[in-house]
């Protein structure tokens, strides 16, 4: 095989019902120089198996094993098998369109000021049929870690293409025990333009088993991870000390388990304006995740969440402050609707608690349909 442009990156931990037809789906790129190295990370199932079978048919195909560490781990492992011009990363549930590749590097290759790409796609369920959900694109011009909760840098990480040049510029994955992502793009935007194309790159496998959904310790462990590597943005950008990321720090703070046992992880060295800022920011991730997740805050958090909140000395904008105030507001509804109403009065003061029972009477009274339609008609919809 002559040396390949393209080495594409996929992480798969117990992967056998997805496996064969995510690397089908690269295997089947209309760019064929490419090789696919994929990183089996411990897996305990037939996923070891089923990728030796298939690197037997395509010499393309390079399958590295390790005992089950997580995906930064599982990341790192693989760039030490990747040396062509440019690195994606594909994850061993989701499926690349056959010329998701082709368009990228031509992208790339016309706008060489551009350091990394990705786009949209359609959700899939478990069984890789669509359902009516699509990737989420966002602005990354818009990111801004001095926001509470920070504006990320967001690209999709399932269709992301990047110049190894870049990558390696800024020093790779982080060990952050998830949001590595995030912390990748705030400092590959330190560099050059991150871009998100406005097309169909692939599918999406959307499941209650995501990383993120699983349970409320689970978002807080992203709320925490997200907001740490915006602030590890946030010294950079003022010419201050980094915060430094190993995989010992990451091995204790993930033995966290509340709001704030997370908080005071990440306190030490911190000045006391960060930590004000932290803490709001931590808190309003956590509410920002549970507008769409199967969890909600617990009352320990809803604690957190309000002594954050009325820290005077949290460093953020009035216009930060209202959309915080929404956030809460439509948290506290959902709560006193499923019967918690102390913790919903935890999250909004008491001079908004005639608006909080407004909401609540507007949702238990109106049926679903009426009230989206008063929704649209007044211009704006809420969080659900």
């Amino acid at each position: 095989m002559t040396d390949p442009i393209i080495d594409v990156l996929v992480p798969a931990y117990n992967a056998q019902s997805t496996i064969r037809s995510s690397i089908d789906s690269l295997r089947g790129q209309t760019i064929r120089n490419i090789r696919i190295v994929v990183v089996d990370d411990g897996s305990t199932d037939r996923t070891g198996e089923i990728l030796a079978g298939m690197a037997r048919d395509d010499p393309r195909i390079t399958v590295l094993t390790q005992a089950n560490q997580g995906i930064v781990a599982a990341l790192s492992h693989g760039l030490g098998a990747c040396g062509a011009p440019f690195i994606a990363r594909h994850d061993a549930d989701d499926l690349a369109a056959s010329d998701r590749l082709e368009r990228q590097v031509r992208y790339l290759e016309e706008h060489p000021d551009c350091v990394a790409v990705s786009g949209g796609g359609i959700h899939i369920d478990v069984d890789g049929r669509p359902t009516s959900g699509r990737v989420r694109l966002a602005s990354v011009d818009a990111a801004d870690p001095a926001w509470a909760p920070a504006r990320e840098p967001y690209l999709p990480q399932p269709f992301l293409l990047m110049r190894r040049s870049a990558f390696d510029r800024v020093g790779g994955y982080r060990s952050l025990a998830v949001a590595e992502d995030s912390d990748l793009y705030w400092r590959l935007s330190e560099i050059g333009p991150l871009r998100n194309i406005d097309q169909n790159f692939g599918s999406y496998r959307v499941h209650a088993g995501s990383i993120s959904s699983r349970s409320i310790r689970n978002g807080r462990s992203l709320a925490f991870w997200s907001q740490m590597a915006a602030l590890s943005a946030r010294r950079r950008r003022a010419g201050q000390p980094d915060l430094v990321f190993t995989p010992d720090t990451m091995r204790q703070r993930e033995a966290s388990v509340t709001l704030d046992d997370f908080f005071q992880s990440g306190c030490a060295g911190l000045t006391g304006g960060e930590r004000s800022w932290l803490a709001l920011a931590l808190g309003m991730k956590l509410v920002a995740l549970a507008l769409y997740r199967p969890y909600e805050p617990d009352s320990a958090d809803c604690d957190f969440i309000r002594r954050a909140v009325r820290d005077p000395h949290a460093p953020i904008t009035v216009e930060n402050r209202a959309e915080i105030a929404d956030l809460l507001m439509a948290t506290a509804t959902r709560l006193a609707i499923h019967g918690r109403l102390r913790d919903a009065a935890k999250l909004v003061s008491p001079a908004r608690y005639p608006v909080l029972l407004g909401r609540i009477s507007f949702r238990l009274v109106l049926p679903a349909g009426l009230r989206d339609a008063v929704k649209r008609a007044a211009g704006r919809v809420q969080p659900a």
